[in-house]
């Protein structure tokens, strides 16, 4: 059962101070899409299912964070730390990850078609089985990842470091 419920998150953004501090609280299954959590901490935080469909999350730091089977299909994460998340499965459909810190992050069979990982750092990321078809890795730095599987049809790999197709 989850910490939080989407009222209770809705009333901490309209009287937290910025930014909104949600380290390793549950909010599996909550349905979060559309809020604005611009630069919140949720580092360790439970977000396992949920709906994030949507949000803001830009420059958020969910390091260690399980995102796994969760929904951030036009989620806005530029810029966002992602370090050592827990991703697999997740929905990740046309979402800006735009200079994304993911690092070592877990990645297996994730959506990521037509996603914007520009710049984004997936050294040593897990990658395998996921979908990326359509997505722009575009400067990313690829050092270590693993593609085993991956779906890159269609995939724009212009100066991305690390990879050897």
């Amino acid at each position: 059962m989850s910490d939080l419920t989407r009222t209770d998150v809705i009333k901490l953004i309209a009287i937290a101070t910025k930014p909104l501090n949600l380290r390793g609280v549950d909010l599996s299954n909550v349905d979060l899409s559309a809020l604005d959590l611009t630069g919140a901490n949720l580092r360790e935080a439970y977000l396992r299912g949920t709906n994030l469909y949507n949000t803001d999350l830009k420059g958020a730091i969910l390091s260690g964070a399980i995102l796994s089977e969760a929904d951030l299909t036009h989620a806005d994460l530029k810029g966002t730390y992602l370090k050592g998340a827990y991703l697999t499965e997740t929905i990740l459909m046309v979402a800006d990850l735009t200079d994304a810190d993911l690092t070592d992050a877990d990645l297996k069979g994730a959506n990521l078609k037509g996603a914007n990982l520009s710049g984004a750092d997936l050294t040593g990321a897990d990658l395998s089985g996921a979908l990326l078809s359509g997505a722009n890795f575009t400067g990313a730095d690829l050092s270590g990842a693993d593609l085993t599987g991956a779906d890159l049809f269609g995939t724009n790999l212009t100066k991305v470091k690390g990879y050897k197709p």
